[in-house]
């Protein structure tokens, strides 16, 4: 069992779900500790003061604003007063079909378990689970995890109950100011387009796509402690664009075609 990273309850109108919030990813990096390349002895991060250049005791670092004049300086008890209301309760506001929220939203993902003693918290843990899973809604609402509160989305997901963190509208960056193309291509390059997509559909299979960096650091990592040389990979260049984007649409579909008629 994961560690619980926070307890409350799930709560809905009158309804209170007793729950643990539990990771729902691992990690799988490869990790380096940063060493003296003579020595082999591990390093440590000091903070300096850029004025007396001498380091500074974690005991006089403060927190300063820049307001283009000078700092605010700030308190640690002076920033808790800005910290929201801690609770024991994900506040769920209302319940939205999954395609009303742009998936650019979802930040990082959780599992909620059910916790309590006895049947009863269980039955409506597994209750809302079918719930959800039956109506096809996700449950979105609020709640405070250590000194910030998030937006969340709850879903059913394979019997568990999965709670994504959200962005705020506020974080998003709006596409105004990116240069965009404005001007919509013509229908036969949007058509031939269409059918090259059409073509390369398919049913999405997580386990086709591998992490293809892990696998190739592994490999260096184990040629290395062999005494192999390890040589770098050219850098790759740009592809440029095509200079007949019609002609190029027409012969990647042929292409399509042939691989799946082989």
């Amino acid at each position: 069992m994961p560690r619980s990273l926070w307890s409350g309850a799930l709560s809905f109108g009158l309804v209170n779900v007793p729950v643990a919030l539990v990771a729902a990813t691992r990690d799988r990096d490869i990790h380096f500790q940063q060493i003296q390349r003579k020595s082999h002895a591990p390093l440590h991060i000091s903070f300096v003061c850029t004025k007396e250049n001498a380091p500074v005791d974690y005991s006089e670092i403060a927190h300063g604003f820049d307001t283009g004049d000078g700092y605010v300086m700030l308190t640690d008890e002076e920033l808790a007063a800005a910290q929201p209301e801690k609770t024991r309760t994900i506040d769920v506001r209302e319940f939205v079909e999954l395609d009303e929220i742009d998936p650019i939203l979802f930040d990082h993902p959780y599992f909620l378990v059910p916790t309590g003693e006895g049947d009863g918290p269980r039955r409506a843990y597994r209750l809302l689970v079918d719930v959800l899973a039956d109506t096809e809604k996700v449950a979105v609402g609020q709640f405070v995890l250590r000194t910030k509160e998030y937006l969340v989305a709850v879903r059913s997901r394979d019997g568990v109950l999965a709670l994504t963190t959200m962005l705020f509208q506020q974080e998003v960056r709006p596409t105004d100011d990116l240069a965009l193309p404005r001007k919509r291509p013509a229908k036969a390059k949007v058509d031939q387009a269409v059918a090259l997509v059409e073509a390369l559909g398919d049913d999405f299979d997580h386990d086709r796509y591998k992490d293809r960096y892990r696998e190739r650091l592994r490999k260096i990592i184990k040629d290395k402690a062999a005494g192999e040389t390890i040589k770098a990979p050219p850098a790759p260049e740009s592809p440029s664009a095509p200079p007949d984007l019609m002609e190029v649409l027409k012969a990647s579909l042929d292409n399509v075609r042939e691989e799946q008629n082989a």
